[in-house]
């Protein structure tokens, strides 16, 4: 099903370029997830876990205290140069990662059952050798290796906090990023999950990326390809409804931004649709896109969801 959500936002002049996630970020992305949970059946456990995770997330961002935090002036050369002040590459081997692994585990234990307490023991006695090369893999988009493949999301997601914490020590945003690496989060280099389409007054209409990692979210125009940044081919594709439904919130608001030029597609979440969409968890709610166009094989996906375990 195609949608005219390409167009250009009209009569905005000066919207933030760069927004950075709120203290609270991984608590209202739990609450979506529930939401999203209780609306969509299928994957109705999958998102409680989810939303579980992110409320994890959020206790172990207030309550943790790694052990290494970087100085008040670090970022100011990159910030004045315009580079992403909190590279991945730069800072992987200096984040505390055992710290915040632990603080996660800690308060995701209170919720999880059964079923998911054998992975946290399994993390817990992972030499940090293991770990951080979980991390890396966990950063670089890999699926790593099947034994240890359960592992990763739960690494991903005390990565996230770590740079969420990063995020929040910053003196003030990023500049928007431009050139070759426009595409890219101007706080930590990583790739978006996904976009989402504005409809308050100051932004309306403007789409924004939001990064996969640390949930920096930045201004690119709408109508050109958040990959190769071509226009010409772009189409939007979203699920249409089945015959007979009548369930309004059984549809998915995601809608695919899928280029010829590159054959890449990116998700697309407008506001207009709903309001309260949070992009990554409204990614891992439509994972049924996914599937679709990973059968008609014409585009791959290039969001980067550090949670979602991709097998190439």
């Amino acid at each position: 099903m195609t949608h005219p959500f390409g167009n250009a936002p009209t009569g905005v002049m000066h919207p933030p370029e760069v927004r950075l996630p709120a203290e609270d970020h991984f608590a209202r992305r739990a609450r979506r997830l529930q939401a999203l949970a209780e609306q969509n059946e299928p994957l109705g456990e999958f998102l409680t876990f989810m939303a579980q995770l992110a409320t994890a997330q959020q206790a172990a961002l207030e309550r943790a205290r790694p052990g290494w935090q970087p100085e008040p002036e670090a970022f100011a050369l990159a910030l004045e140069h315009g580079m992403p002040p909190l590279n991945v590459q730069a800072l992987q081997d200096d984040i505390d990662l055992p710290s915040e692994l632990e603080a996660l585990l800690g308060a995701l234990e209170l919720h999880v059952g059964e079923a998911q307490r054998p992975l946290l023991a399994a993390l817990r006695d992972l030499p940090e050798k293991s770990l951080r090369q979980l991390a890396r893999q966990v950063l670089a988009g890999e699926a790593g290796e099947a034994r240890t493949r359960g592992l990763m999301p739960l690494v991903a997601a005390a990565l996230q906090v770590a740079w969420l914490r990063l995020v929040h020590t910053l003196p003030q945003a990023p500049g928007r990023p431009s050139g070759e690496v426009r595409t890219l989060c101007p706080s930590c280099g990583s790739p978006p999950v996904a976009s989402v389409i504005e409809t308050d007054p100051q932004s309306s209409g403007v789409r924004y990326l939001q990064c996969g990692l640390c949930a920096t979210q930045w201004y690119l125009e709408r109508s050109i390809c958040s990959v190769c940044e071509q226009s010409g081919k772009l189409d939007y594709l979203s699920l249409a409804p089945e015959a007979g439904d009548g369930d309004e919130e059984s549809v998915s608001v995601a809608q695919a931004e899928a280029c010829g030029d590159c054959a890449s597609y990116l998700k697309l979440f407008p506001r207009a649709l709903d309001a309260d969409v949070e992009p990554l968890a409204d990614d891992l709610a439509s994972l049924t896109l996914d599937l679709l166009l990973g059968e008609e094989d014409d585009y791959r996906r290039s969001g980067f969801n550090p949670l979602l375990i991709v097998e190439g």
